[in-house]
């Protein structure tokens, strides 16, 4: 579990916590089982207490009040629901974010997770933990001043369920998510003096240890292989880069495989098409496609997925030194199609270009999702919240979407056409990497699309989710982790043997 959140689960019984927290409904109905431990004078000071602090129970809500003496615990903490007929709209996940950042850390808390119509299942359960978990997470490893001592302790959380035997099942696959989900954050919060190419290569590397096959390919391998458009964008750098290729055999040999791959430039400073200084900061994390898909091989692996998937990130670090690429030059991709450079700041592309043409040319996958902070055209269409989706199949695309609801991870499908890819044809190759302003995001995509051939292919362009993302119940961290649950739940919903 994460070092800032101890979870332990037990029966309904005696109370340990200096907090209780409880679930009620729009009409600030408690559970039943609650019941034992809220006297008379409990319920009245709650009732009072929400009249005076304006709280109907309405979902995700809390009310912190004082106990009365003797009570048993120190706060009462109630979190609200909602009304009944919209208890199935209700993200348990969410939830559980409330919940914990209700309590704070240092703090130790009983939790009654049941609703004041019942207990959730056992899976609805997990995820509020799941929750708990995930809105716990804080990347301070740099930080050396001393904290109080408060938040430096964990927050103890102790789950209060009848079946405790069928939470701790259910709770296996969520901390083998979250732990998915941590790693890709903290990838993409680490500085980029510390995560360079051959450092992320290392990290992924550890995934062995879970069971996942990793091949490490140098800048010797990749000149054999021909991968001369992704060398181009890290020749400016004297980091040397790297692609990474993780197999995690979970299904019967011979089954054919789903492939993830990520768009992993370490540090972006634009190339000789040199960034604003203002912000520049923040493409230490323009790798966070790379992330998630090593934070998904984590979670496939770590929950040991019944399902044959292969990760492939390609790790590039963007600098303008004498030996850059320049607007103007031509390189030729892996797919043998040449392009003519436009701009060098358009470099995501050139990387996934000869990632995803490798993908389906050695592996022949189900389908190639990929995953990039690749245009900030994306955040004019969608803002922060939502993936643009962008695909040549429709069921892929649907499933996706579902997966999008079910997890909170929104995407949101964008048009891809003959009209668009024309505009990235060139004068002088086959194609240029950069069609201008106007389309910015689609006509990325139209390039990339140039480079998968029939196999069914989305790109997700996660510029507004991956990084400097908006804080929600189950985040408070610049590094966002997303898309490890959404691709998770879409290979568990359809594609586990």
């Amino acid at each position: 579990m994460s070092q800032r959140l101890k979870l332990e689960v037990k029966a309904l019984n005696a109370i340990s916590g200096q907090d209780l927290v409880i679930l009620v409904s729009d009409a600030l109905t408690p559970p039943k089982t609650a019941e034992e431990w809220l006297g008379e004078g409990v319920r009245s000071l709650l009732a009072r207490a929400a009249v005076a602090e304006r709280f109907k129970g309405k979902a995700l809500s809390g009310l912190t009040l004082l106990a009365p003496d003797g009570a048993g615990y120190e706060r009462l903490i109630a979190v609200g629901v909602g009304p009944e007929a919209e208890r199935g709209k209700l993200d348990f996940a969410k939830l559980g974010g409330a919940i914990a950042g209700r309590l704070g850390h240092g703090r130790s808390a009983d939790v009654i997770l049941a609703l004041p119509d019942g207990e959730p299942t056992a899976d609805q359960t997990a995820d509020i933990a799941l929750g708990m978990r995930l809105r716990a997470y804080a990347f301070d490893r740099y930080k050396t001043k001393t904290k109080e001592k408060d938040e430096a302790e964990p927050l103890t959380v102790t789950l209060r369920v009848s079946d405790p035997a069928a939470l701790k099942k259910a709770l296996k696959a969520r901390e083998a998510i979250a732990g998915g989900v941590e790693l890709a954050r903290d990838l993409v919060n680490e500085p980029p003096n510390v995560l360079y190419p051959e450092e992320f290569a290392d990290r992924a590397a550890k995934l062995e240890k879970l069971g996942v096959e990793v091949e490490v390919l140098d800048e010797k391998q990749l000149k054999k292989i021909g991968m001369r458009a992704l060398l181009a964008v890290g020749q400016g750098s004297r980091r040397e880069s790297r692609v990474v290729v993780m197999r995690w055999n979970g299904a019967k040999s011979g089954v054919q495989p789903v492939a993830f791959i990520g768009k992993g430039v370490t540090f972006d400073t634009g190339g000789i098409s040199l960034k604003p200084g203002a912000g520049m900061e923040d493409m230490k994390g323009d790798m966070a496609g790379a992330a998630c898909v090593t934070g998904l091989m984590h979670a496939l692996a770590a929950r040991k997925a019944k399902v044959n998937a292969i990760g492939v990130i390609g790790l590039v670090e963007n600098m303008p030194d004498g030996n850059a690429q320049r607007p103007g030059d031509i390189v030729t991709s892996l797919s043998g199609q040449t392009i003519e450079i436009i701009n060098t700041d358009a470099e995501g592309r050139l990387v996934l270009a000869d990632v995803l043409w490798y993908t389906q040319d050695q592996f022949k996958p189900k389908f190639m999702i990929n995953l990039a902070t690749l245009t900030g055209a994306i955040l004019v269409a969608l803002a922060q919240e939502h993936a643009g989706l962008f695909s040549n199949n429709d069921e892929l695309s649907e499933r996706l979407s579902s997966a999008g609801k079910a997890t909170g991870e929104a995407v949101w499908r964008m048009p891809l056409g003959p009209a668009y890819d024309k505009m990235i044809d060139s004068k002088f190759a086959d194609m240029k990497n950069s069609a201008g302003r106007y389309g910015g995001s689609i006509t990325a995509a139209q390039f990339l699309q140039r480079h998968v051939n029939d196999t069914p292919w989305v790109h997700l362009d996660i510029a507004g989710t991956g990084m400097s993302s908006p804080n929600t119940e189950t985040n408070r961290s610049w590094g966002s982790g997303w898309g490890v649950r959404l691709l998770d739940h879409l290979v568990a919903e359809h594609y586990e043997s």
